[in-house]
């Protein structure tokens, strides 16, 4: 493993140029040639670079890699890696036996003179790690905080000499690209929300996984992933959706969680037109995650993504501290599209208990304006308290008297609206102690879940349930 001191941009461009295996081109749009630039100024820029190219206007851009909707988006970026990777491929046949070619490219929206739009953009690589092997691709979206132009397009550099140099480094230890990728870059600056890894080199990385890292290792405060796996760019999957939120630990994935979503999503769809299109999120936390010596654990991820996913989810891994801090996110992400969150009104005592806000200036008030916005609204799932065995709802919820009038607002206004058609079988659910009754493979809990979450928990294992050796060895084979 190499030393992990921090090497500059300088330092790694200078590397590759001094490995003769390695030769490409670069295609960079909307920042200038920021990557390309390092290698020439590093020096032994001719034993590396092939070609560079920047096509900035759109009927050249055009001419070159094929119409797209947009200029900056995932679908121009590949075609540019597609396009200069081919002509590698054919104007070079005689360097193929002894080459590992690659294709860089980025294609960026900086922020503009009067500052009315987000910087933000797509940079990738495809790439060989062998000569006249198939190639890889690693493919990322970063947006950009920085308040000048200028200083976008240095990190734009810095950025893609960090991910060619760690593709070509780390790609066995993919958590190493996640950590390398800002080296070099002002914190605060630049976020990375999306990294998607594929080829025949990098089939051991699990893209769910990496979409945890870049939020764990404080990339991005949130990442996404389909049902299918797939990982996704928030702002483009969510532009112009509604969104309904369940956050919760799903370890496991009980009746109560499913009976909330199912009669919150049913209150929601009634406030929306019949055309107006709507997407459901499970949102994973990192406090969530945490174990309780303080750690995340790869595997119980996977688990809950698995289950996540077979429920037809898409999973949001998010690190803010509170519901609060993610509506302004989601309202953004969605163009201030109607978000609804599915809570438990456990959740709402929390809400209106002052002591969350001891370290937020505004205090509950803050709170309050950040959570419940025009386009937010909160379905509240009752629960039991187990003291006394009482059915707590909207309706007898006991808040400090200084905050009666702010609870009767938020009913007035309907911020705050009851799940009355519950289930109340599900209320008595523990998930503590379901998780308890798995691992030690006792039988009864699986009538607490729903049969699909129950199946495949038995089938592959999840949650520590104990298999028996044949299972397991035919989980192993499959996963």
């Amino acid at each position: 493993m190499e030393e992990r001191r921090k090497l500059s941009a300088k330092e790694k461009a200078l590397r590759i140029n001094l490995n003769p295996q390695l030769y490409g081109s670069f295609a960079e749009i909307g920042a200038g040639q920021e990557t390309a630039g390092h290698f020439f100024r590093s020096g032994g820029a001719s034993g590396t670079v092939a070609k560079t190219m920047s096509a900035y206007d759109m009927s050249f851009s055009d001419a070159i890699y094929g119409e797209t909707a947009r200029y900056v988006c995932e679908d121009r970026l590949h075609r540019m890696l597609d396009k200069e990777y081919s002509l590698l491929e054919k104007r070079l046949p005689e360097r193929a036996s002894r080459t590992s070619f690659f294709s860089f490219a980025n294609t960026i929206e900086t922020t503009n003179f009067h500052k009315t739009n987000q910087g933000h953009g797509w940079i990738g690589m495809k790439f060989q790690l062998r000569p006249e092997s198939e190639p890889n691709e690693c493919v990322l979206h970063v947006v950009m905080h920085d308040n000048e132009s200028s200083w976008q397009q240095r990190s734009i550099g810095i950025i893609g000499v960090n991910l060619l140099y760690a593709c070509f480094h780390y790609h066995k230890e993919p958590e190493e690209i996640i950590r390398t990728l800002l080296d070099g870059i002002v914190p605060g600056t630049v976020e990375i929300d999306m990294v998607r890894f594929h080829g025949p080199d990098l089939k051991h990385i699990d893209n769910r996984l990496m979409s945890l890292k870049l939020v764990k290792n404080g990339l991005t405060k949130a990442a996404m992933f389909g049902p299918d796996g797939t990982v996704l760019q928030p702002s483009e999957a969510l532009y112009k959706k509604n969104a309904m939120v369940l956050s919760g630990r799903f370890r496991p994935y009980t009746k109560t969680h499913e009976d909330m979503l199912i009669k919150a999503s049913s209150d929601f769809r009634e406030n929306l037109g019949k055309s107006e299109s709507m997407v459901i999120l499970s949102e994973l936390s990192l406090n969530a995650l945490i174990d309780t010596n303080g750690n995340i654990d790869d595997e119980d991820f996977l688990h809950r993504a698995n289950v996540l996913a077979a429920l037809g989810h898409t999973v949001l891994v998010t690190n803010f501290l509170d519901y609060w801090y993610l509506v302004p996110y989601l309202s953004k992400a969605t163009r201030n599209q109607l978000v609804g969150f599915a809570l438990s009104v456990r959740n709402i005592e929390r809400i209106f208990d002052p002591q969350q806000y001891l370290n937020l200036r505004g205090g509950l008030l803050e709170a309050l304006s950040m959570l419940f916005g025009t386009n937010v609204r909160a379905y509240v799932y009752p629960a039991i308290r187990k003291k006394t065995n009482e059915l707590i709802t909207l309706d007898n919820l006991r808040v400090d008297q200084a905050y009666k009038g702010l609870l009767d607002y938020l009913l007035l206004n309907q911020k705050l609206v009851a799940i009355r058609n519950h289930v109340p079988e599900v209320l008595h659910i523990n998930a503590d102690d379901l998780l308890g009754q798995i691992q030690r493979g006792e039988t009864g809990w699986e009538k607490f879940l729903p049969d699909k979450v129950a199946d495949l928990i038995k089938s592959n294992c999840l949650f520590g349930y104990p298999c028996s050796p044949e299972t397991l060895k035919a989980r192993n084979k499959e996963f």
